[in-house]
């Protein structure tokens, strides 16, 4: 695919998700990703669906556009196809628990010493220092132990893990933050580097508000649903019909948001008037507000508080998100080899963003051709 980085090798030693998810990013941006796979049943997501007959649009989603090889990492002619990739490479991903790389001869100060333009990207659980480095994980883990199950759900509800894999996406795209630095890095330098991301420490500095709560009070903060560490109104809302989240996050928002609800007597009170005092009695704050939105169905609502500017929206569905107009609009669901799976939301004005993409490879379906281009 034509872009920015059109003219970039990455190889692509990651599975699953986190690293698959990072050489995703960069094959949507034009590099030219082979992914390098274990012979056989190849990348352990191919069997997690859901599935379109035998094809895993888990594997597909993250692995759209690359080409696949098979090699076995512990044998000679595995590792002189792995190294004869290297010799050409700009970029190395690969997200193997800490130590595996170094068994392997593959560890940062060995690349660095062959391969001193090679930027490697190790993406891990916990990273390749700590106490913790060490340990296996996967998302669940790492939204446990960075306190995100802590925050999410209902006040007297148990801890609850987010609907989306925060840890591996988050780590992803940091990673590809990182590797982009590096190579801006490069061209003035010549030199490439290794790159150590955490799925821990790139859960832990999303925790935003929470983490702030904490660090500000010395306590940590319990679980407040749908509402917010420090605004108010900042939440969902139940009308007579459904739910809509609305988020008044100044005065003169909130005072629009009283007028359009025809509750003026609400601005008068002391509990309300700054959004300190209304974060802090966020409670009676919501009652009074959804006893004036249980007279109008979401859709009324919507539209009468749209029009004045106060920001809102409905709570949708997945496929009412999936399905929307914004989202077509957007190129937001492509298409790669039949399947229709999350486009990509970087939108350049110096290159195309095509409703249609090559799909993710079967195992070792570009093995041969990559042979004979690297003489092997």
């Amino acid at each position: 695919m034509p872009g920015p980085l059109d003219d970039l090798l990455v190889v692509d030693l990651s599975r699953v998700l986190a690293g698959p998810f990072t050489g995703m990013l960069l094959g949507d941006l034009g590099a030219r990703v082979i992914k390098v796979e274990r012979p056989g049943a190849g990348d352990d997501s191919r069997a997690y669906g859901p599935f379109a007959g035998d094809r895993s649009y888990y594997f597909a989603r993250v692995n759209r556009g690359k080409e696949s090889i098979a090699v076995d990492l512990k044998s000679d002619g595995g590792r002189a196809v792995v190294e004869a990739l290297l010799d050409r490479a700009d970029i190395l991903i690969e997200n193997f628990r800490p130590g595996v790389m170094e068994r392997l001869g593959y560890g940062p100060a060995a690349l660095t010493e062959r391969w001193p333009a090679l930027i490697g990207l190790s993406l891990s659980g916990f990273g390749h220092t700590g106490p913790w480095s060490h340990r296996p994980a996967y998302d669940a883990v790492v939204q446990g132990m960075a306190g995100v199950m802590s925050i999410t759900g209902d006040a007297d509800g148990e801890p609850t893990k987010p609907g989306i894999p925060i840890a591996d996406l988050s780590a992803g795209l940091y990673g590809a933050i990182a590797i982009l630095s590096a190579l801006h890095e490069r061209q003035r330098t010549g030199k490439g580097q290794h790159l150590d991301v955490a799925m821990f420490d790139t859960t832990l500095s999303l925790l935003e508000g929470a983490a702030l709560h904490y660090l500000a009070r010395g306590v940590s903060p319990a679980r407040i649903g749908n509402a917010h560490f420090a605004i108010a109104p900042f939440d969902t809302f139940r009308c007579a019909d459904r739910s809509i989240t609305i988020c008044a996050a100044n005065d003169a928002l909130f005072a629009t948001l009283l007028e359009v609800l025809n509750i003026p007597e609400a601005d008068d009170d002391p509990r309300f008037r700054t959004n300190a005092l209304r974060h802090d009695h966020r409670d009676a704050l919501k009652a009074v507000l959804e006893a004036a939105l249980a007279g109008d169905t979401g859709a009324n609502w919507l539209e009468r508080l749209g029009d004045a500017g106060v920001p809102c929206g409905p709570v949708m569905e997945v496929g009412e998100a999936v399905s929307s107009p914004q989202a077509a609009a957007r190129n937001m669901i492509i298409e790669a080899g039949g399947l229709r799976l999350p486009g990509n939301p970087i939108k350049s004005s110096a290159h195309p963003d095509p409703l249609t993409r090559p799909s993710a490879p079967e195992v070792d379906a570009d093995g041969d051709a990559i042979r004979t281009w690297l003489g092997l």
